[in-house]
């Protein structure tokens, strides 16, 4: 499914901190021209980008759409978990060196067919699988690496449902819930 090369990665991480460096010095995201990157970059994938900063996380944004390619969706995402997450203030220049970066690049999503609540967490691959729920609108999801916080299944979609904005006993027939995988790249 992701077929990589450590160069590929390599450039996959600049990128990042690139984009995080020149918003740190112009206040918008960087600007990539994807023809001037390997084929496999310039395919279009959801990705997520994960900052810790002395060991706590700072920021985590992403898009689970598969509409730009990429290195731009990399770019995208970097800038907008080092500047646009509400949880953290804007990323400072002091900051900037000590930043880990963990990039996700996203399988394509699968559609989850489930009878009721029970039988969807027996579907669940803990370890494996990221989740996304959505319900009239509204939607949340949960990376795979959150795994290694939550470990059961049952409160992995509690946090997702929360993230969408629904209570921990929220459930209805029509809600829909997709599967995917990650491809992490670390610094």
């Amino acid at each position: 499914m992701f077929s990589f090369t450590k160069t590929d990665e390599q450039d996959l991480l600049n990128i990042a901190l690139q984009s995080i460096e020149h918003g740190l010095k112009n206040g918008e995201c960087l600007k990539v021209n994807e023809v001037e990157y390997p084929t496999a970059l310039q395919e279009p994938h959801g990705a997520f980008t994960t900052l810790k900063y002395n060991g706590a996380l700072r920021g985590c944004k992403g898009s689970l759409e598969v509409a730009l390619p990429l290195v731009n969706t990399v770019a995208y995402s970097a800038y907008s978990s080092a500047f646009n997450d509400i949880r953290f203030p804007p990323l400072q220049p002091r900051e900037f060196a000590q930043l880990k970066i963990s990039l996700s690049v996203l399988s394509p999503k699968e559609k989850l067919p489930f009878t009721s609540e029970e039988d969807l967490i027996e579907q669940i691959q803990p370890g494996i699988d990221g989740l996304v729920l959505e319900y009239n609108g509204q939607k949340g999801t949960l990376l795979p690496s959150v795994w290694e916080a939550i470990p059961d299944a049952r409160e992995f979609l509690f946090m997702v449902k929360q993230k969408a904005g629904f209570d921990r006993d929220f459930w209805a027939k029509s809600i829909q819930v997709y599967r995917y995988t990650t491809h992490t790249i670390q610094d």
